[in-house]
């Protein structure tokens, strides 16, 4: 389970009494001691203590073994509990890498936007200048046109006025003149008729 690759060193002792095992280098909680003092069927028995752990009789071997099995559990929990806080800070720098990702991505994808919009901006800003030069344009050259309408209008008025002020006369002097030659002839034969006399 990993606990093989521990590089703490445990040495073992007894004391004088050979009641109790001195185990030195690491500490045991009160969960490996009560585990300790159960005593196990199995296995030869070189040497027992007694007395110390509640009067549970256990071999030299057997604590050996206990202790190592407590270690190597110890370290693999240790260990499990490593791997698990690794895993999840390796999710973590996971997640954090895939959100910054997105977050630059909507970054960009936003940027690019915002330049497509100007570059349609500015193509319908150059479009509407364009018409509103034509615009200018077709005005001046109507206005143009117009001004020449209205001067040709404006002689064609005064010389058919002129015209017909000519002819109005003309038609008067005739008429007048009608009107003379008749009123000749009609005072004619008093004419006559006064120089006869």
């Amino acid at each position: 389970m990993g606990g093989t690759a521990s590089t703490r060193r445990v040495t073992f002792e007894a004391d004088e009494n050979e009641n109790i095992t001195v185990v030195k280098g690491i500490r045991l909680s009160e969960n490996v001691i009560d585990r300790m003092k159960e005593t196990s069927p199995s296995g030869p028995k070189s040497q027992r203590y007694s007395g110390a752990y509640g009067g549970a009789s256990v071999s030299d071997e057997e604590l050996k073994r206990r202790v190592a099995e407590e270690l190597a559990l110890e370290q693999a929990k240790k260990e499990s509990e490593n791997q698990k806080r690794l895993k999840q800070s390796k999710e973590l720098d996971s997640e954090k890498a895939f959100a910054s990702e997105q977050l630059t991505r909507a970054i960009l994808r936003e940027r690019i936007s915002n330049e497509e919009e100007r570059a349609k901006a500015r193509h319908l800003a150059k479009q509407l200048e364009e018409k509103d030069r034509v615009i200018k344009k077709q005005d001046a050259f109507y206005k143009e046109q117009l001004a020449r309408l209205e001067e040709r209008s404006s002689e064609f008025y005064r010389v058919t006025t002129e015209q017909y002020q000519k002819a109005a006369e003309e038609v008067e002097a005739k008429f007048n003149s009608h009107i003379r030659q008749e009123n000749i002839v009609q005072n004619f034969p008093e004419c006559i008729n006064s120089s006869v006399v």
